[in-house]
């Protein structure tokens, strides 16, 4: 009897042992499923959130220094809502590398936006081309030819006209001591230059920069309309037909433009061997049957739309920034003349070819750039799903890789609010080694990074420097209403100076500038 209450209790208790491990079993695996599953669907953070206008109320009139903001409480990569469009948003260096480097194929698309639905070169646009045989072949005509370095150096004179010519009206604002609003002049001076090396003409220089100009407005304009999802497309605005309306006044220029090159390219005149512009270079190649990629005459046109709306604006702006920041840094002008009066002296004004010899001019203006990139976005689109900072993003995503916080990322930079050029040159530490605008390392991406980074980089380069070295040369300067300039961050996604530059320019190098 009592060997059988033995066998009945260790039967009983083997069964209960088995029934509890087989209980635990179920609820690891379960846990273990349940862990995977969030896992595998989990998306960034992102704040809490508004019926129909998502995020929208989140974002200030500054849209990179608040998408900065929100990122130092939510993440480095964090989704937003604006309305019915859904975007990711990257604001440090190692999340960017995942997006241009270690997933580089997946994002180099760029997504559309809403001003393409009024676009007269849609299909045509190089900026916004698929990754493919078309943009590769762009991309490669750019490098080798367009914007290479013995292209941009088949110009120098040019440069150095509008340079001069700027300088001249500055001698006359010193001379009757006149207050001067470098904002305006900085964008002649850039669009005379683009303007030049692209297709050699001046004649229609303004009107061609005020065609852009709106362009570049509208279409700002329309992205942003995005928010409101399907009814973008009723254009409730009338933007879309002010932007069509535009862009066929900017066709019908450059079409008069393009049969002035042809004219002269079917004449094989002489004058066309000595300049060789951007025009030239792309009609030889729309002619020539032999061609790796056959163009399209609307693709020669989307090119020259792309390179002034991309170059123009931008590099002024960059000239406005150095201007403010050396003007308000008198330690900075200091060393800067120090170097000039050096290398170049003052017998001759500064030029381009003096640049590589001038470390600390070039310091600065990597500097400025840092601090203010004249694109603070750099926009990709994910073609399939891929994890990104452990957590999953599904394909077609809109990406914004936020360059104005990256570089401005405490984790990344030396005191990252202050203005030290000193830390790209030799012997300052964690940031000695950021000598190069490539894009390799991603604290530092003024031009972007990757197989779509701005191919105008050294173009933008060979403005900006040499016209601030001539300007640090040849002038003093004194602001107009106080002893600084006004540093406040305007609105929008350029980014430039909220308030005019509007300085006396007092000269120091007379017989050098004499008009």
């Amino acid at each position: 009897m009592a060997a059988l209450t033995d066998n009945i209790f260790f039967c009983s208790f083997s069964f209960l042992v088995l029934l509890i491990c087989t209980v635990l079993f179920i609820v690891k695996s379960f846990s273990v499923q349940l862990v995977n599953s969030e896992t595998k669907h989990r998306t960034p953070p992102n704040p809490p959130a508004l019926p129909i206008i998502g995020h929208l109320h989140l974002v200030g009139s500054v849209i990179p220094k608040t998408f900065q903001n929100l990122a130092r409480l939510y993440g480095p990569l964090m989704q937003l809502r604006l309305g019915a469009s859904t975007t990711l948003i990257v604001s440090n260096a190692q999340v960017a590398g995942e997006v241009f480097k270690t997933h580089e194929l997946n994002f180099c698309n760029r997504p559309e936006y809403g001003s393409s639905d009024y676009d007269n070169y849609k299909g045509s646009s190089f900026i916004n081309a698929p990754y493919g045989p078309y943009w590769r072949f762009m991309k490669k005509l750019c490098v080798t030819q367009l914007l290479s370095t013995f292209q941009l150096g088949r110009f120098t004179h040019v440069r150095e006209q509008e340079t001069k010519s700027l300088l001249d009206f500055l001698v006359q604002c010193s001379r009757e001591a006149k207050a001067c609003d470098l904002s305006p002049k900085f964008t002649a001076l850039t669009n005379n230059i683009i303007c030049r090396i692209a297709m050699s003409t001046t004649c229609d220089a303004d009107q061609i920069h005020r065609v852009v100009r709106e362009c570049l407005e509208l279409g700002a304009k329309l992205s942003l309309g995005d928010v409101l999802g399907p009814l973008a497309k009723f254009d409730l605005f009338g933007y879309g037909k002010k932007l069509a309306k535009v862009m066929s006044e900017f066709d019908r220029m450059l079409e008069m433009i393009t049969k002035e090159h042809e004219e002269k390219l079917d004449h094989k005149c002489s004058e066309v061997e000595e300049r060789e512009d951007m025009m030239d270079i792309l009609l030889q190649v729309y002619r020539d049957p032999n061609a790796e990629m056959k163009l399209k005459r609307n693709d020669l046109k989307a090119f020259f739309l792309e390179i002034l709306l991309a170059s123009t604006d931008t590099t002024s702006v960059a000239l406005q920034w150095a201007m403010a920041e050396i003007i308000n840094h008198p330690r900075v002008l200091k060393k800067l003349r120090e170097e000039m009066d050096s290398i170049v002296g003052s017998r001759r004004l500064v030029k381009e070819s003096d640049v590589p010899n001038l470390p600390y001019l070039q310091a600065v203006v990597k500097e400025v750039l840092r601090l203010h990139p004249s694109a603070p976005f750099v926009l990709r689109q994910s073609s399939e799903d891929c994890n990104i900072n452990g957590y999953v993003l599904k394909g077609q995503t809109r990406t914004i890789v936020n360059v104005y916080a990256i570089m401005r990322d405490p984790q990344g930079w030396t005191n990252p609010e202050e203005f030290m050029p000193e830390r790209f040159l030799d012997g300052d530490g964690t940031d000695q080694n950021l000598m190069q605008m490539k894009g390799q390392d991603l604290r530092y991406v003024p031009f972007g990074s990757g197989r779509r980074g701005c191919p105008g980089a050294a173009l933008a380069l060979t403005v900006i420097q040499p016209t601030v070295a001539a300007l640090v040369q040849c002038f003093d300067w004194k602001v107009k209403g106080g002893s600084k300039v006004d540093t406040t961050e305007g609105s929008g996604f350029s980014m430039g100076l909220a308030k005019p530059l509007v300085c006396y320019p007092i000269t120091r190098l007379d017989d050098l500038l004499s008009v």
